[in-house]
C-alpha cells in the first residue's frame, strides 16, 4: 500500500477556516508537518473539516490535531469515520498515570519487606522475653523451695560490682542534675519574685523523678551491658554448656545472683542519687539566691512531702528487675562469634533504656490516677 505524506489545505471563509486533511497522518508520514500545521492554524477557528482525502491516522496525528485545536472540529463533524472519532477522543482524554518504574517498585518492595521483617522481629523478641521471664520465675520458685540453691557469695559480689562500684558516677551525675534544676528554677522563678519555690522544685523533681530515672539510666548503660557481655563471653567459650553438663543450672549460677544483686543495690543507689541531687540544689541556691543550707533544708522538710521520697524509691526495684532481666537475657542469647556479642550488648542497653522510659511513664500515670 502506497504511503502518502501528510498534508493539508486551508480555505478562508466568513465564519472561519475550512480544513482538508490529505495523506497519511501517522508518525512516519507527518515528518516536519506538525510545526507548520500548528503555526498556520494559530489564532484561527476551524469551522469545517474534510477527510475525504485523508488516508490513515494514528495517535501521533490525532495528537497534532489536538494541539492545534482541530480535534474538537473533527468530533463535531457529521458522518465522521469511526476510527478518526475514536482517535480524537483518545487524544483529548487526560494522560493516564505512568506506571511505576522498576526502581520505584523495588523501593516499595524493600520498604514493605523491611516493615514486615521489623514486625516479625519485634514479635520474636516479645516471645523470647516471655520465655526468659517464665524460666526466671521458675528458677526463683525452685530456689525458694530449695534455699541451698541460693549463692550468697555470688550475690554479694554482684552487689559490689553493680552497686558500690557505681556509686561515684551515680552521685556525680545526680549532683549535676540537681545543679541544673536549681539553675533553671532560680532563673525562671526569680522573674516572678518566687525564688523560694526553687527549693520545692528541686525537692520534688529530684526525689520523685530525676534521681531514680538517672540512676536507672546509668545502670542500663553500665550493668545491663556488663551482664550481657559477661554471660555472652561465657556462652562463646562454652562455659555455660559445661555448667549444664555438670548439672549446674545457668540461671542459678549466672542470672539469679545478678538479678538479686541489682535489686538489692538499686534503692541504695537511688537514695545516694537523691542526696547528691539535693546537695547540688543546696549549693546553687546558696550561691545564686543567697539561701543558706539550713534555710533550704528547713523549707524542703516543711513543704516537700515525704511521700515524694517513697514514690521515687518505690520505682527503683521495678527498674532494677527489668534492667537485670534484659541484660541477662541478651547475654544468654549470644551465639559463637564476637559480632553477636557486640550486637547483643547493644540491644541490652537500648532495650533497657526504652523499658526504663516506659516504666517511668506508667508509674507517672498510676500516681496521677491515685492522686499521689
Amino acid at each position: 500500500m502506497t504511503k502518502a505524506p501528510a498534508d493539508f489545505q486551508m480555505v478562508e471563509t466568513t465564519q472561519g477556516v475550512a480544513l482538508a486533511l490529505i495523506g497519511d497522518w501517522t508518525a512516519e508520514g507527518l515528518q516536519r508537518l506538525p510545526e507548520t500545521f500548528v503555526r498556520t492554524l494559530k489564532g484561527r477557528t476551524v469551522v469545517a473539516i474534510d477527510t475525504d482525502k485523508l488516508g490513515r491516522m494514528d495517535t501521533a496525528g490525532a495528537l497534532v490535531l489536538t494541539q492545534s485545536g482541530v480535534a474538537r472540529a473533527l468530533l463535531e463533524a457529521p458522518d465522521q469515520r469511526p476510527d478518526l472519532r475514536r482517535l480524537a477522543v483518545l487524544a483529548q482524554s487526560p494522560s493516564p498515570v505512568p506506571p511505576p518504574t522498576t526502581q520505584q517498585i523495588h523501593g516499595l518492595y524493600r520498604l514493605l519487606v523491611g516493615l514486615g521483617h521489623g514486625v516479625v522481629l519485634a514479635a520474636q523478641q516479645m516471645l523470647a522475653n516471655l520465655v526468659f521471664y517464665g524460666h526466671l520465675i521458675v528458677a526463683i520458685g525452685r530456689m525458694l523451695r530449695a534455699p541451698r540453691r541460693f549463692r550468697p557469695a555470688a550475690v554479694v559480689s554482684q552487689m559490689q560490682r553493680a552497686g558500690l562500684d557505681a556509686m561515684p558516677i551515680v552521685m556525680g551525675t545526680n549532683f549535676f542534675v540537681g545543679v541544673t534544676i536549681a539553675f533553671l528554677g532560680a532563673g525562671l522563678l526569680k522573674q516572678f519574685g518566687a525564688s523560694i519555690f526553687t527549693v520545692d522544685l528541686v525537692g520534688v523533681g529530684v526525689l520523685r523523678e530525676f534521681a531514680v530515672l538517672i540512676t536507672a539510666v546509668i545502670l542500663a548503660g553500665r550493668s545491663a551491658s556488663s551482664f550481657a557481655a559477661e554471660i555472652g563471653a561465657m556462652r562463646m567459650n562454652q562455659e555455660v554448656d559445661a555448667m549444664q553438663v555438670m548439672g549446674v543450672d545457668p540461671f542459678d549460677a549466672l542470672v539469679i545472683p545478678r538479678f538479686f544483686g541489682l535489686i538489692a543495690m538499686t534503692p541504695l543507689l537511688t537514695f545516694a542519687g537523691m542526696m547528691a541531687g539535693v546537695l547540688g540544689g543546696v549549693m546553687i541556691s546558696w550561691v545564686t539566691l543567697d539561701l543558706s543550707p539550713a534555710l533550704f533544708l528547713g523549707r524542703m522538710s516543711a513543704q516537700v512531702d515525704i511521700r515524694h521520697f517513697w514514690l521515687g524509691i518505690g520505682k527503683s526495684p521495678v527498674m532494677a528487675m527489668v534492667i537485670a532481666a534484659i541484660g541477662c537475657r541478651q547475654g544468654m542469647e549470644v551465639g559463637g562469634d564476637v559480632e553477636q556479642l557486640g550486637r547483643r550488648v547493644t540491644q541490652a542497653v537500648v532495650q533497657a533504656l526504652f523499658a526504663i522510659i516506659i516504666i517511668d511513664a506508667v508509674f507517672a500515670l498510676i500516681y496521677m490516677e491515685l492522686n499521689l
